[in-house]
């Protein structure tokens, strides 16, 4: 009499440790794999006691053709769905088996993707569903509906009213959406941590007076160019989120000190915040920021023009603020040297210092700046025409570690810092626009080349972002060998530089001038960037000589030959060109996310 199949149960009787990662390591005799008789981690997912419980005979394993692999735990069966990075790859996994399909949905289904209508109706096809086998709404944990932006209105985010587990909302530019589309995503959505709604000029204190009301997890909160927002809603979210850590404000006109210094209260975990161009923002928000905020790390308040010296020097005394890495006083123009002295000494380990446009500071600002020492790895002084040659290379022997530095339309500085700041052994990025004192001898610093036969050669330079606009006194043959010695360089800027504008040979890889632009930014524009930087390169790699020779046709024949003969004494190989920022570079996104915002059009 043949006897019935049946799973061959082990016993669950002894203890013993769990698989997870943080398992202590198992007794050498333990000859099973990736369990212990514990019952498992996972069993409120699959409904089974562990995987014991599942191990079949050899004969009855064999009948029923089961794999090694349709055992594996439900963890490791995740880990590994997670490294697919297709959700084509992801959806035929679901399709292999239901215990492959309930491990794979949530990876699937946590972020669907709408960055299309296409993509966007099947989203809401499968959330609509009522006879689903998974309930595809309760998934949704992030939703990111910005590739759509300006095409979604409310009745689009309609459907995901059901989704009330979305953790991060991104609606990013969606300007045509108003308070009914955003307030119905928000309402009952206890578990969202992160909102974005930048651009969103339609929205009101009603949408935060929701977020106040139903999401006290939040911790990150965008509003920029919300510019109907004002200080009651956003008094509101400080009491009631004060778990928030990320806010920006960019561009809220209406926003004042009353909802600022709230924030700084009742947020006491706050990270970040931007309060770029908050123009009735004053000393006392700042002021209670930095005191009470003792974990900020990253504070800018570009375009604050009421902001002056007594918002730092009010500051706590014998208190250092340790925590912070990032501040941007762009265009703070009340700021003097007292004020950065004092930032200094309450912020030693500031990492990303931008002072463009404080017109007032001088050497003794930057001397300060020097007490940061290695800590410092971005610097911003464009405008700060006060600032010389002497003061830079202190900066230069006491902070090696720079990565990054503007000194846009630092007339005061020539060769002499420039050369010095070649010296910097992590330096990526170099900002000299309208450093109309500089020459070809900066650049040959910058490429690393040295003339002297008795110096041991150096290896290339690392610089990848380099701003030389309006730089007149430079050559071609210097930005030749620039290009040449610079195999990283991904964007050179050269407007205004005679050698080039007035080249179409070499404008015609240029990239397009902004359109805003009038005809005569248009005619001087020059500005390489992406693939284009190595099509010059190997364009004047292909016949220099030619070249050079169509060049002194543009110029006085004397000076022409004057020029020629020096250029060939120097070679095309012994210069290179480098550069600063101007309003033409920074139209490009990368610049402008760095704060590079220098030169006047």
């Amino acid at each position: 009499m043949s006897h019935p199949r049946h799973l061959t149960l082990q016993s669950s009787e002894t203890t013993s440790v769990s698989s997870s990662s943080s398992s202590p390591e198992r007794a050498v005799y333990d000859d099973t794999d990736f369990f212990t008789t514990q019952r498992n981690d996972s069993q409120s997912s699959l409904g089974v006691a562990s995987l014991r419980d599942m191990t079949m005979s050899s004969s009855i394993e064999l009948e029923h053709r089961i794999s090694p692999i349709s055992r594996l735990p439900p963890e490791l069966l995740i880990s590994c769905f997670s490294k697919l990075s297709s959700s084509m790859d992801l959806r035929s996994c679901m399709l292999v088996s239901k215990t492959w399909s309930r491990n794979a949905v949530d990876l699937l289904w946590h972020r669907p993707l709408c960055n299309s209508w296409e993509h966007l109706a099947n989203v809401v096809q499968s959330i609509r569903k009522q006879d689903s086998y998974f309930p595809y709404f309760a998934l949704v944990k992030r939703l990111n509906l910005s590739n759509l932006s300006d095409q979604i209105s409310d009745g689009t985010v309609q459907p995901f009213m059901c989704c009330k587990r979305i953790e991060r909302l991104t609606l990013t530019g969606c300007t045509e959406l108003t308070d009914h589309g955003v307030v119905s995503i928000v309402n009952g959505s206890n578990s969202l941590l992160a909102l974005d709604i930048t651009g969103l000029g339609a929205v009101t204190d009603h949408t935060l007076g929701a977020v106040a009301e139903n999401c006290p997890r939040l911790q990150g909160l965008n509003i920029t160019d919300c510019t109907k927002v004002t200080d009651e809603s956003l008094i509101a979210v400080a009491h009631s989120c004060r778990h928030l850590k990320r806010l920006k404000l960019n561009n809220c006109t209406l926003i004042t000190d009353e909802s600022v210094t709230s924030v700084a209260r009742h947020c006491p975990a706050m990270l970040e915040i931007d309060l770029h161009s908050c123009h009735l923002i004053t000393d006392e928000s700042i002021t209670s920021l930095i005191s009470r905020g003792r974990q900020l790390r990253e504070l800018r308040i570009a375009h604050c023009s009421l902001i002056t010296d007594n918002a730092f020097l009010e500051l706590p005394k014998h208190l250092a603020f340790d925590s912070l890495r990032i501040l941007d006083l762009t265009a703070c123009h009340q700021l003097h040297d007292e004020a950065v002295e004092k930032i200094i000494e309450t912020s030693p380990r500031l990492r990303n210092l931008v002072l463009a446009k404080c017109k007032d500071i001088t050497d003794k600002s930057v001397l300060a700046i020097t007490r940061l020492g290695k800590n410092l790895h971005y610097i911003h002084l464009g405008h700060c025409a006060q600032i010389n040659d002497a003061a830079v290379m202190q900066l230069v022997k006491m902070c090696n570690r720079i990565r990054y530095i503007d000194l846009a339309c630092c007339h005061r500085l020539t060769d002499a810092s420039v050369m010095q700041l070649a010296t910097l052994p992590k330096l990526r990025r170099i900002g000299l626009v309208k450093c109309q004192a500089i020459t070809d001898r900066s650049i040959m610093a910058l490429a690393k080349i040295n003339n002297d036969i008795n110096v041991k050669p150096v290896t290339h330079s690392l610089l990848e972002r380099v701003h030389l606009s309006y730089c007149v006194h430079l050559t071609l043959q210097g930005i030749h060998a620039l290009l040449n010695r610079c195999p990283k360089l991904t964007h050179l800027s050269l407007t205004g530089i005679q050698g080039f504008f007035m080249r179409e040979d070499l404008t015609a890889f240029c990239r397009e001038a902004p359109r805003e632009f009038t005809d005569h930014q248009r005619n001087m524009f020059c500005v390489f960037s992406g693939p284009k930087i190595n099509q010059l390169r190997d364009y004047l790699n292909e016949d220099p000589a030619s070249i050079y020779d169509t060049e002194g046709t543009m110029y006085d024949d004397r000076e022409a030959e004057d020029a020629e003969t020096d250029q060939q004494v120097t070679g095309m190989m012994h210069a290179t060109g480098l550069g600063g920022v101007d309003d033409e570079d920074m139209n490009d996104e990368d610049e402008a996310g760095e704060g590079s915002q220098d030169g006047d059009r």
